[in-house]
């Protein structure tokens, strides 16, 4: 099976006088499952739809969304893999220097807000052609939504861009059936019934049974009317129990989100992951030194996906849904053998896993039936009485692999939940996972320490943490391993102040342990911890959350988690002045800092060193010379 076609020669090759669709993607075309297009496109593809692929456009030139004509039933568009916004800036707003998902990483190869602005070239040069967009930045942007680069509630992706229909979450299941309407000669203006779609209208008679959300103009008025229409999507982010929403905008246009698809059986995935993939980047980058995202996924293999963590910080809730959906064994084990044929294939397989590794069922019995609850989270603030917390499948699962021929070592390098192996009464999946699946070091997220931050994450109380620690400290003890614990640790979430940052601070002291890296919180679009951010107020409860918008308090809080770093010294004492923490300021073992900054003195230019290493070098030179 080849790649799709990328230019109008090689559809010629393929016998394609006029596809079907046309996918505009801002990253480079990677046929591998871990990424969207591919899926989607390998998905209409069995469905006996002809699919071309336009890479990363000269968004400058109108013309290079043209190079393939006009496709027969339309344009899909995605942005990426990432939000483009995300993956173009740091928190900080500062450009990142490289794009991993562009042929040799190079940055600058697609637009900011970048499915807005292909969909409106394609309007500009395709005026009656249906456009459906997909992807986690349409997926997230599809309702009204803060955006943080900006600084301004925008409004849905859908209005900005011209398209006619988004695709929001997996899209799967909603792709085909959007192709069959399209293919039967139904007019895009008429598709209002597919689920896992969000459409626009200039009324509202045809819902039944719909929510109705705030207005757009209510909520520029006023930011408490989008805390509570935020509140009515999550509620409704379900697919058995979600209800179709509506969002009124000026001069009576509405944008109405039907209800999630359902989430795809273990077969469905299994059929998903079994698509004639070519499981690399196209060859046309290999001059360019191949796209970096690749290496990381190249062997690896995708378990399951759909996560009931409830972080508030993740929008996994509005993308891939709260329902855990799963790979059979037999899938994953035959992937595993493919990837060991590859020639590359050093013995390692880089990870099993997925949103949470761990996860590999649904967490209570009642979701494939009645859905997720509406108010209530699975593991906050403690785990439910109803939650399944059993591992003993992945145990299973990582058993084979280990077995395979030519298979040293499986990995795990997708998230653990800490919080939910400890529900598990059953210690099995934990000595196995130190005794085989940790390579030295192994990374979780308690993202914070004290309760009243963990509170606004949706993550248990450090409580929980501590006594993992212990556990894991235990058992390597037992085993006789060194094998470390590398906290993800998160500064400047709401609920935040330099108090709870000073406290942090004195828990990494007492840790012993300097993180390398300190992720500030990141306001991306539809997030629980994104509106708190934008309205000041809980979405859950609607009280008052403390947030930290000024970039110089944003520095504070981020050196003190990194309070050894010399560089560092000017802003942790301002931090522990401001909070009324000197007692922290000087040479005793509780304190995080000297009372001055202690320069390093400068390295001499003469001296025994000095002398030494002139010395090498004089012999270096006469060797040279003989």
């Amino acid at each position: 099976m080849p790649f799709l076609p990328m230019t109008l020669e090689e559809c010629h090759q393929q016998n394609i006088n006029q596809p079907d669709f046309v996918y505009i993607i801002g990253d480079a075309y990677v046929d591998h499952p871990s990424f969207g297009h591919a899926i989607i496109s390998r998905v209409l593809e069995s469905f006996g739809y002809t699919v071309g692929i336009i890479s990363q456009p000269d968004w400058k030139d109108p013309d290079s969304i043209t190079i393939l004509g006009t496709p027969r039933l339309g344009f899909i568009i995605s942005a990426g893999n990432m939000d483009s916004m995300v993956n173009h800036y740091f928190v900080s707003k500062k450009r990142r220097s490289t794009d991993a998902y562009t042929p040799g990483g190079a940055p600058g190869k697609r637009p900011d807000h970048a499915a807005v602005v292909y969909s409106n070239l394609v309007r500009q040069r395709f005026k009656d052609t249906p456009i459906i967009l997909g992807g986690i930045e349409a997926s997230l942007r599809r309702m009204a939504h803060y955006d943080y680069w900006s600084d301004s509630l925008k409004r849905s992706i859908l209005l900005d861009s011209g398209a006619d229909l988004i695709s929001y979450g997996m899209g799967e299941k909603s792709i085909v059936e959007i192709a069959d309407a399209l293919n039967s000669g139904m007019d895009v203006r008429d598709i209002t019934f597919i689920r896992g779609t969000v459409y626009k209208a200039r009324s509202i008679e045809q819902v039944c049974d719909g929510v109705v959300l705030p207005t757009y103009m209510d909520m520029k008025e006023d930011k408490l009317f989008y805390a509570k229409s935020f509140a009515l999507q999550y509620e409704n982010t379900d697919p058995y129990v979600g209800k179709p929403l509506i969002e009124e905008y000026e001069h009576q246009v509405y944008v109405i989100q039907n209800p999630p698809s359902f989430p795809l059986s273990t077969m469905e995935m299994d059929d998903v992951y079994a698509l004639p993939y070519m499981r690399r980047a196209h060859p046309s980058y290999d001059a360019l030194g191949g796209v970096p995202a690749t290496k990381e996924i190249q062997f690896s293999l995708i378990s399951n996906r759909g996560c009931f963590g409830g972080c508030n910080f993740c929008a996994l809730t509005f993308h891939q849904g709260r329902i855990v959906q799963v790979r059979s064994h037999e899938s994953i084990i035959e992937e595993a053998k493919l990837m060991t044929e590859d020639p590359d294939f050093k013995g390692y397989i880089h990870d099993v896993g997925g949103p949470t590794a761990n996860f590999r069922a649904p967490s209570c019995q009642k979701q494939l039936k009645y859905g997720v609850c509406k108010n209530k989270q699975c593991l906050f603030p403690k785990p439910c009485e109803n939650l399944i917390a059993d591992q003993s499948d992945y145990v299973v699962l990582l058993r084979k692999l280990r077995k395979l021929p030519r298979v040293r070592k499986v990995f795990i390098r997708s998230g653990i939940r800490f919080d939910y192996l400890l529900a598990d009464s059953d210690d099995t999946f934990f000595h196995e996972l130190l005794d085989y699946h940790v390579s030295g070091q192994l990374k979780v997220a308690p993202e914070h320490i004290c309760d009243a931050v963990l509170k606004r994450m949706g993550k248990p109380e450090n409580a929980v943490y501590e006594r993992f620690m212990k556990k894991y400290e235990d058992y390597n003890r037992k085993i006789g391993k060194k094998q470390y614990l590398v906290p993800y640790l998160m500064s400047s979430h709401p609920g935040s102040t330099l108090k709870e940052a000073v406290a942090l601070a004195e828990y990494i002291r007492d840790l012993g342990y300097m993180p390398q890296q300190v992720q500030d919180f990141y306001p991306t679009p539809s997030t629980m911890s994104t509106v708190m951010y934008y309205t000041g107020v809980d979405p859950r409860d609607m009280k008052p959350v403390y947030v930290v918008k000024n970039p110089h308090e944003k520095a504070l809080q981020r050196a003190l988690i990194q309070y050894k770093n010399p560089e560092n010294y000017e802003l942790v004492k301002e931090a522990l002045v401001k909070a009324h923490r000197e007692d922290l300021i000087g040479f005793g073992k509780e304190c995080l800092i000297p009372p001055r900054k202690i320069q390093k003195k400068p390295q001499a230019a003469s001296g025994k060193k000095g002398i030494k290493n002139d010395n090498r070098r004089r012999r270096n030179e006469k060797n040279k010379k003989r």
